[in-house]
């Protein structure tokens, strides 16, 4: 992709709704507004979600094996992320892991 056909791609992303994975394992969901040279995103009405932490999980798991009682124990545990309001943010591009179109 030539410089004309990238600038012309993310010229199509602007206004659109981006979920972008960071380093961290947050993940970011908002509506795309800007890049740089450098990879940084700026995102607007965005949402921070954060993996639950490792004792939110044995929590659940503990919870899931008690309901559970007598019967064959499911393998797989729900537990929720958690979120927060952002509004606009930058986010940089050293620590994006991955970037998905909603």
């Amino acid at each position: 992709m030539d410089n004309s056909q990238g600038t012309q791609y993310l010229e199509r992303l602007l206004g659109r709704s981006l979920r972008i994975h960071t380093t961290d394992t947050r993940m970011f969901v908002g509506l795309f507004k800007c890049t740089d040279a450098d990879r940084n995103i700026i995102l607007a009405n965005s949402f921070e979600y954060r993996m639950p932490t490792t004792s939110a999980v044995q929590a659940a798991v503990s919870e899931n094996e008690y309901t559970e009682g007598s019967e064959a124990k499911s393998t797989t545990v729900r537990v929720n992320m958690t979120s927060r309001l952002i509004g606009l943010i930058v986010i940089p591009g050293r620590h994006i892991t991955k970037i998905e179109l909603e």
